[in-house]
């Protein structure tokens, strides 16, 4: 990667985790919390889990169709400040009630689309795979904070005190956004294409992209599931206290990081990003195949969430790469914006499907409930298509009529080196898939170049 690509993976990459890492540390601690609240049910706690996945899903596609539009940063900024409100809303809560309106305003601050746009936006589709997996590494690794920080802050400060740390990440990822992440000068755009329905509707009839989609709601719905349950399990099974959780949920990230790191470089290297997709679905399945145990000891349990977070991880890297290899260039904002729509509306309906659950059965309903579901994923993922490991390019060639952008085109396929060629006319960019042996970049941009 050059400097610009490390600038852009380390500085999104902090954008996201400070962002992930304020709502990952109430997971730990809130179920346990919750219980001291008055009017208390599974149900409103699931809820209060999950409601700002419900705001997220509302809001991410018309963010990120937004961000088509008037660039990235401002909805990005414009979204952890809404994001700092709903958690000082949280902190300053009292009852159940609040704390679900605070979450949800926490929730319509939908940036994910448009950092994991923007984040495509300043990389080449070569080494996008390595920039969406040190975003994704970075939840991981947010996560595993979260999970050890939560129930140690919780002890000292308290659950207000944790939403009002969350509300300092918030502004400390706003000046991350000014002054850390580089500068990207997307071409107007002067048609519907990018920013009208034409673009969403294109986002949401791509059945390759649809596969994807249901895969991150999949994904997210099992993890707040699983997380609705797993704090009291440790506590009424195994015997530990909240303020020694911590210690258990560190061993298991740390694991699931060591495996995880070789799984990326095989797969990449290998071209095997399908099949790698497919036995991290596996590896989830095996782990909540292995939680339903009856007579579960602890250290199955330890082996179980290892799997999971296993298979969790690098399915988080990879599910965006392939969305950004498999979406129209010219939508990647709402083609992002419908991709973390259903990653948020999950995290949403795992929190509301566990917590009914749990209203009529104990913590196995919910290890079976995510079973069922992540073996339907996987079923619909066997169908996907393989993705194109082919490298891309793209330049300028000035903003022109549709009939002279096909015309472009046709000459662009003709080139020596490249395999594939679309021009967009509004746009006036060229997208290329190249044979990085036989294309020649220089002669190509002095041919069909206007402007660079």
């Amino acid at each position: 990667m050059n400097s610009i690509e490390r600038r852009a993976a380390i500085s999104l990459a902090l954008i996201y985790s400070t962002r992930m890492l304020g709502l990952f540390m109430i997971l730990p601690v809130f179920v346990l919390y919750a219980e001291t609240l008055a009017d208390i049910t599974p149900f409103l706690i699931g809820v209060a889990i999950g409601i700002y996945g419900l705001t997220q899903a509302i809001f991410q596609i018309p963010f990120g169709i937004w961000s088509d539009r008037i660039g990235r940063k401002p909805v990005i900024i414009f979204g952890l400040l809404l994001f700092a409100l709903g958690s000082l809303i949280a902190a300053l809560a009292v009852s159940i009630e609040w704390i679900i309106v605070g979450r949800a305003i926490q929730g319509t601050g939908a940036i994910a689309a448009a950092v994991m746009a923007l984040a495509a936006d300043l990389t080449r589709e070569q080494h996008r795979t390595k920039v969406m997996a040190i975003i994704g590494a970075s939840i991981g690794l947010s996560f595993m904070l979260a999970l050890i920080m939560g129930p140690l802050l919780q002890a000292w400060f308290g659950v207000p005190g944790i939403f009002w740390l969350t509300a300092v990440l918030a502004l400390f990822g706003i000046l991350i956004v000014l002054f850390l992440v580089p500068n990207v000068q997307l071409p107007k755009i002067q048609s519907e294409l990018s920013v009208g329905r034409r673009g969403l509707a294109m986002a949401i009839n791509n059945s390759q992209l649809l596969r994807l989609d249901f895969g991150v709601f999949t994904l997210h719905m099992v993890l707040t599931a699983v997380f609705v349950v797993v704090p009291s399990l440790l506590k009424e099974r195994f015997g530990l206290e909240m303020a020694d959780h911590w210690q258990v949920y560190l061993a298991v990230m740390l694991v699931s990081i060591v495996l995880l790191i070789p799984s990326i470089v095989i797969s990449e290297k290998k071209k095997k990003t399908k099949v790698a997709l497919l036995g991290a679905i596996l590896l989830c399945i095996l782990s909540q195949l292995g939680l339903l145990q009856a007579d579960l000891s602890f250290w199955s349990f330890m082996l179980a969430m290892v799997v999971f977070f296993w298979g969790f991880n690098l399915l988080e890297a990879t599910l965006p790469s392939l969305v950004s290899k498999t979406c129209n260039p010219g939508n990647k904002g709402a083609a992002m914006g419908v991709f973390s729509s259903s990653q948020f509306l999950g995290a949403f309906a795992g929190g509301s499907a566990s917590g009914v659950i749990l209203q009529r059965y104990d913590a196995s309903g919910v290890f079976l409930f995510a079973a069922i579901m992540l073996t339907l994923w996987f079923l619909v993922a066997f169908s996907m298509r393989k993705p194109d490991h082919r490298p891309s390019y793209s330049f300028s060639v000035g903003v022109m009529g549709t009939q002279q952008a096909a015309e472009v085109a046709q000459q662009l396929q003709d080139f020596e080196g490249v395999l594939d060629a679309a021009v967009i006319a509004e746009q006036g960019v060229a997208y290329l898939r190249i044979d990085k042996q036989r294309f020649i970049e220089q002669k190509c941009i002095e041919k069909f170049a206007n402007s660079i």
